[in-house]
């Protein structure tokens, strides 16, 4: 496997970890997996791919894992607005803490994601400029992980602060209004030209495994357990 090289001084690196975690009952980023926190794990995804990551959007007590950037308080006519803000929150307050000409953003929630990606959609963002770079798998486009411009940031907030919640429809509005392209990445291309790979032998379509309750929690743990015992 190649894979591409190149300083990352350009980029930031930020795990989203700002949720309510309403499905699994607990602050998810605690959880083990694997046998460490699921932030840990996280931070060293982006980590492997040589940036030194922060946290976006989290509560004060993963401070003690990484930098901890904290939401936007965008004004709101509807104080309703306010509540439950997602990762879009996290998105802009990432990006305008940074002055890398880059940001990659991935949830504390998707733990089987090898590293190798992360590098190929920052790699792939840096040659062509664009202004959003994500990955597809079975021909499906993934909203994480993101590689976003900092061009991105004003479209991105004026889209939070409308009301909007969905981060892949403000990233293809920000993509709307800029010359930039908004790129998507195969990752069975990439795996097929053994540019990309996982350190377990774990097939793509088990990377984007999110784990959002117990049930998935099991079940991913599961996945790489099978294919830590074949290697």
């Amino acid at each position: 496997m190649s894979l591409p090289c190149g300083p990352a001084a350009s980029a930031a690196g930020f795990v989203l970890a700002g949720g309510h975690s309403s499905r699994m009952g607990t602050d998810k980023a605690l959880l083990s997996f694997a046998g460490q926190p699921l932030i840990v794990r996280a931070l060293g995804i982006l980590q492997g791919a040589a940036l030194s990551p922060s946290i976006a959007g989290a509560h004060a007590q993963l401070a003690g894992f990484a930098p901890v950037i904290q939401d936007p308080e965008p004004v709101f006519e509807d104080p309703e607005t306010a509540r439950g803000l997602g990762p879009l929150a996290g998105i802009c307050a990432a990006l305008g803490s940074t002055s890398a000409e880059y940001a990659v953003f991935l949830p504390v929630d998707l733990p089987l994601l090898p590293s190798s990606l992360v590098s190929w959609l920052l790699s792939h963002a840096r040659i062509t400029g664009a202004i959003v770079t994500v990955p597809s798998i079975n021909g499906f486009a993934q909203t994480f992980p993101a590689v976003v411009h900092r061009a991105a940031l004003p479209e991105l907030t004026s889209r939070l602060r409308s009301g909007e919640r969905g981060c892949y429809a403000a990233f293809k509005a920000a993509a709307g209004i800029s010359t930039k392209p908004f790129s998507i990445l195969s990752v069975e291309l990439l795996v097929q030209a053994r540019q990309i790979d996982h350190p377990t032998g774990l097939p793509p379509a088990l990377w984007f495994a999110d784990v959002n309750s117990p049930a998935d929690l099991a079940r991913a743990e599961s996945f790489l357990a099978r294919h830590l015992r074949v290697i």
